[in-house]
């Protein structure tokens, strides 16, 4: 199955921009609680904001793949991610909550559309007596990437925010470590992005014959 480079590309990124979507989720509460102040009524719909973007562009993002392409879409949706990686990052708490939204959005947007089109190039490949096994395998690469997103990137927003009890971190601690968090989670949609131009450069060869089952 991993000779073909789009089935392989495709699951290294549904990974990597996993890992970097759960980074939000974990790092999220602690900026809006510690970093801006906030109750837990409010970092809890604040944090809800994302998920609902999601939910109200899957289906306008899959008429989007249908319509331009889904390897196409596929690049933008991660241009999309990683420009909200990369605003966060730079992002300065006296923005507040507007300003910790703004980014999020994009990100959640981009999400949609590259998690839509990513599974729609993978499946249009494939044969159909390989579809369940290959739907699971998406699925395994997603989780993994979830995995990856609450342990390392957690990890490494605890070491960028110096301290040992996070719950107790000065704002200025905390919010420096989301900024540090999100220029990890920005280099990681890098790397997607370039898997996502290698893997057409290579299906685009006369050899490349298609799935390998």
């Amino acid at each position: 199955m991993f000779r073909d480079p789009v089935l392989s590309a495709s699951l290294a990124m549904s990974a990597l921009v996993s890992t970097v979507m759960m980074a939000t989720l974990v790092v999220g509460p602690f900026y809006l609680s510690r970093a801006l102040g906030l109750d837990a009524a409010m970092v809890g719909i604040v944090l809800s904001i994302g998920p609902l973007v999601v939910a109200l562009t899957g289906v306008p993002a899959g008429r989007i793949a249908d319509r331009f392409g889904a390897q196409r879409m596929t690049l933008v949706g991660l241009i999309g991610i990683a420009a909200g990686s990369f605003i966060l990052s730079m992002l300065p708490a006296t923005l507040g909550i507007a300003g910790y939204l703004a980014p999020i959005v994009v990100i959640t947007v981009g999400y949609a559309l590259f998690q839509t089109a990513n599974n729609t190039a993978v499946m249009a490949e494939i044969p159909a007596d390989q579809r369940g096994v290959i739907s699971g395998m998406l699925n395994l690469s997603r989780n993994l990437g979830l995995i990856t997103g609450a342990s390392v990137m957690g990890a490494v927003f605890a070491l960028a925010s110096a301290t040992i009890d996070i719950t107790t971190a000065r704002p200025e601690a905390v919010a420096t470590g989301m900024r540090i968090t999100f220029a990890v989670a920005a280099i990681l949609i890098v790397v997607a992005l370039a898997i996502a131009v290698g893997s057409r450069a290579l299906a685009k060869r006369p050899s490349h014959s298609g799935y390998m089952p």
